[in-house]
């Protein structure tokens, strides 16, 4: 194929899916049953920051602490003080080339406090995410961001060194988080449209995706189906679906990274967003 063909048939393409994320054709439905009321959230903004993936609190309960985007950790200091520097760290973000070509290089890894050696549990994982261990410390799971899934190691027990299916989720889980009940909080960056299922089916249609002359924002909009949205799924501790929170036309949150549950609220974290959401359960 020579190069002026290659430049019409991107063009075209590109002009395609311009069409596609401008009218939301590919914009994923509510899922059944779903609680729709997590645009009710309340947003807590970021100073001068965006990205707050991940969150935790100290053992005294203060925080919660968050990673942004540029490399820092900050820490909560409630509406007085508000955001405070804590820490900086090194950091760089770039996800959707490891789901769109399907990369599987990812690893479960454990480190030792007193050997300060590092076992690695599992290999050849489709993007690897989240990771939560179980109550009774006899299993851990681990986020399989590209498949869709929860893979569950068991660490204890009879079934000591095999690894299950532990849930099929409708969309890409980022972090998980057990909550006090010894159930599972799982943060879903998007969920599965019709796009992001024939990237996925078709590593060659993911792959071109990758080299057309499309920004990130371009892409990503392809990827969740143009339409912003937010999914919060808990699970017990066998795996099963207890409750789904949407907000289906993101008006408050969006692309979220990771809930955390404490005092009766849903901390909430977004890879993309300048802010976290609280939601009351």
């Amino acid at each position: 194929m020579n190069a002026k063909l290659k430049l019409t048939l991107s063009t075209t393409l590109v002009a395609l899916l311009s069409i596609i994320i401008s009218f939301n054709m590919f914009a994923p439905r509510a899922i059944p049953g779903s609680n729709t009321h997590l645009d009710g959230a309340k947003i807590i903004q970021l100073d001068s920051a965006f990205g707050p993936e991940s969150l935790a609190f100290d053992p005294n309960g203060d925080g919660p602490y968050t990673g942004v985007a540029d490399g820092r950790i900050l820490k909560w200091q409630g509406d007085a003080l508000g955001w405070t520097d804590f820490a900086f760290t090194s950091f760089q973000r770039q996800f959707l080339p490891s789901i769109f070509s399907k990369d599987k290089t990812g690893r479960l890894m454990k480190y030792s406090k007193s050997s300060k050696e590092v076992t690695v549990l599992l290999r050849d994982l489709a993007f690897a995410n989240g990771v939560a261990l179980s109550k009774d410390h006899s299993f851990v799971l681990v986020a399989e961001t590209t498949t869709c899934r929860i893979l569950r190691l068991w660490l204890h027990g009879p079934n000591s060194g095999n690894v299950d299916v532990f849930a099929e989720l409708p969309g890409f889980p980022d972090n998980i988080r057990r909550n006090m009940k010894g159930e599972f909080w799982v943060a879903l960056h998007a969920k599965k449209g019709h796009f992001s299922k024939l990237a996925l089916s078709y590593q060659w249609f993911g792959k071109t995706c990758l080299k057309l002359p499309l920004s990130f924002m371009q892409l990503h909009s392809l990827f969740i189906g143009g339409k912003p949205h937010a999914i919060a799924i808990k699970l017990s501790e066998n795996g099963e679906i207890l409750d789904v929170l949407e907000d289906t036309e993101g008006k408050t949150m969006r692309f979220i990274s990771e809930v955390e549950e404490k005092d009766g609220k849903l901390w909430i974290g977004s890879v993309m967003m300048p802010f976290i959401g609280i939601y009351n359960l």
